[in-house]
């Protein structure tokens, strides 16, 4: 379980000091989706950092499974990137000049699986978000959408217990959007895995059990809704 309690983290520039997240507290069980709305700079990117253990919070506290993330230290931090959270961002980030299957195996190999199971894995993966026959080619020759989905396969290769997921189907059609928040969905039902997703299309929010709305670093109960 991903547990935020009164979370506080302030940003300075200059002599003002601005509040990405005014006091946060939210829940996201094994197996549930929620879903995270709201406007550009109300938090969103923020809280998936913290609850990644990229940023630390001010106040307040942000925990995993009952781990305190404030307390890792950077390499336990890394570790925990490494095999318990899926991270996917907005843009995808992928090795210039390496193979979408390579790319795909990066956090696998980093983990210490072998090249072999790594690669078998990663294929797995690209497989499932619909790029397998692009894999071996570089992210020169991808186009935008193949290359997030690229990036998607990299994030759950390691078959995360967490899925922060960036606005994931930002550079995608239609149809991959719905393939993937289905998948992202299935990964929460199926395999028990708690996925907070960051989104602004309706239609993605709507296969979550619940959305939140965040608003100037608040939650917003204007958008929130629940749908079990």
């Amino acid at each position: 379980m991903l547990e935020l309690e009164q979370v506080v983290k302030r940003y300075r520039t200059g002599s003002e000091e601005v509040r990405a997240l005014d006091g946060i507290s939210i829940e996201i069980s094994p197996g549930e989706m929620l879903a995270l709305q709201g406007p550009s700079g109300s938090g969103k990117t923020t809280l998936l950092l913290l609850a990644a253990a990229a940023l630390r919070a001010d106040a307040g506290s942000v925990r995993f499974n009952g781990a305190d993330l404030a307390s890792m230290s950077e390499r336990q931090a890394a570790q925990y990137r490494l095999s318990e959270v899926g991270l996917i961002s907005q843009n995808a980030h992928l090795m210039p000049h390496v193979t979408a299957v390579e790319n795909a195996a990066t956090k696998l190999l980093l983990g210490g699986v072998a090249l072999t199971g790594a690669r078998e894995r990663a294929m797995h993966w690209l497989e499932r978000v619909g790029v397998a026959e692009r894999a071996q080619r570089t992210p020169e020759q991808l186009s935008g959408g193949e290359r997030q989905r690229v990036a998607i396969a990299r994030a759950l290769a390691c078959e995360p217990k967490l899925i922060l997921a960036d606005e994931p189907t930002a550079n995608l059609d239609s149809q991959r959007s719905r393939e993937i928040v289905a998948l992202l969905a299935e990964l929460a039902h199926e395999r028990g895995a708690s996925v907070l997703l960051v989104t602004h299309d309706t239609q993605a929010a709507a296969s979550a059990e619940r959305t939140l709305g965040l608003r100037d670093g608040r939650l917003d109960g204007q958008l929130a809704e629940n749908r079990r």
